[in-house]
């Protein structure tokens, strides 16, 4: 492969006065193209296959990965022309477009078809039902953040009031909720992958139930770029969606310790023992696509679950925020391959 980098958003600018975003070639005759992604997870797994495996070096791609930590971070990145591509819940996209912003971003790809996050409770409850969150308190995510919106849409289906019927703590930052966890006096926490196994390991906290599961099918996270980009570099995006579009056939067709030894370089900060558990508990939620087509009925939930969550301003086109193009090119490019 294997050539990966990891950049914090603020290194961002210099990046792109050295080597261009999305430009010029390098020596090695690859285009390079900056990936911001909203966090660095196992949920993730199909991108970080298809980074192991070197499918995007044999879509001519130099792969500079950012960790934007949020969505809001990746969108302005990627508005602000410091990345080429974003990965994010698709709702960013839906509120760059209802400020009125001409060169808004359109999603071309999506990775994952369920919630990628767990509820961790301070103790075990094998009998566990959302009922048991009333009165209680909740380390949730960011108003107006996917993660946030499905766990609000979870309640209101158990008919909880979100507002009313429990303490949802919004306060801490993402990606710091399972630390903050373990001092604090909440009940209950929403947590991503490692951090809700971290937290089950270190005796600190366990899974009660999977969003993923309890939500259903949702368009949870997707790759999105700018209009003009588009315009500008559709076989950049051609080349990013079929690296995407392997990287899904693999997970789809390989166990979960396969996997795990896979992607393992991206997070060595965890055993490859427990990479495996956690992407089994992906795989047995049905969470990956089969293609990476952004289908209409899924746009129409999204705007659905913003809309219950009083984000949505108005509904937003299908066609001018979605387009499948790219998606249904790599596929059928993967169903012919021999």
């Amino acid at each position: 492969m294997k050539k990966i980098s990891f950049i914090f958003p603020c290194a961002l600018a210099f990046l792109a006065a050295l080597c261009g975003c999305g430009g010029e070639k390098t020596s090695g005759d690859l285009t390079p193209v900056t990936l911001n992604e909203v966090a660095h997870s196992i949920f993730y797994a199909p991108q970080y296959a298809a980074i192991e495996l070197g499918y995007f070096e044999e879509e001519g791609i130099d792969l500079t990965l950012v960790n934007g930590a949020g969505a809001d971070k990746v969108m302005t990145s990627l508005i602000s022309g410091d990345a080429d591509i974003g990965f994010m819940g698709s709702e960013a996209s839906i509120y760059v477009w209802q400020e009125g912003s001409e060169d808004y971003a359109v999603n071309f790809a999506q990775l994952t078809q369920r919630a990628g996050n767990f509820l961790v409770s301070r103790t075990e409850e094998p009998g566990f039902t959302w009922q048991d969150l009333k009165g209680k308190t909740v380390l949730g995510g960011r108003a107006g953040g996917m993660p946030q919106m499905v766990f609000e849409y979870i309640l209101r289906k158990n008919g909880i009031d979100p507002a009313a019927d429990l303490t949802i703590d919004q306060s801490i930052d993402f990606g710091l909720t399972a630390a903050a966890f373990t001092s604090s006096d909440a009940d209950y926490t929403v947590e991503f992958e490692p951090f809700a196994t971290a937290l089950e390991q270190e005796g600190s906290g366990h899974v009660v139930a999977s969003l993923g599961v309890d939500s259903g099918y949702v368009p949870y996270t997707a790759y999105s770029a700018k209009k003009s980009y588009l315009k500008e570099h559709p076989q950049i995006i051609q080349s990013f969606t079929n690296a995407i579009q392997k990287g899904l056939l693999y997970v789809n067709s390989h166990s979960a310790e396969e996997i795990a030894e896979t992607i393992r370089p991206q997070f060595p900060e965890t055993d490859e023992a427990s990479i495996a558990a956690i992407v089994e508990r992906y795989k047995e939620q049905d969470t990956w696509k089969n293609d990476a087509i952004f289908q209409e009925d899924s746009f129409l939930l999204l705007q659905n679950i913003l809309e219950q969550s009083g984000e949505l301003e108005r509904r937003a086109p299908y066609e001018e925020l979605v387009t499948t193009e790219f998606a249904e090119n790599a596929l059928r490019e993967a169903e012919n391959r021999p």
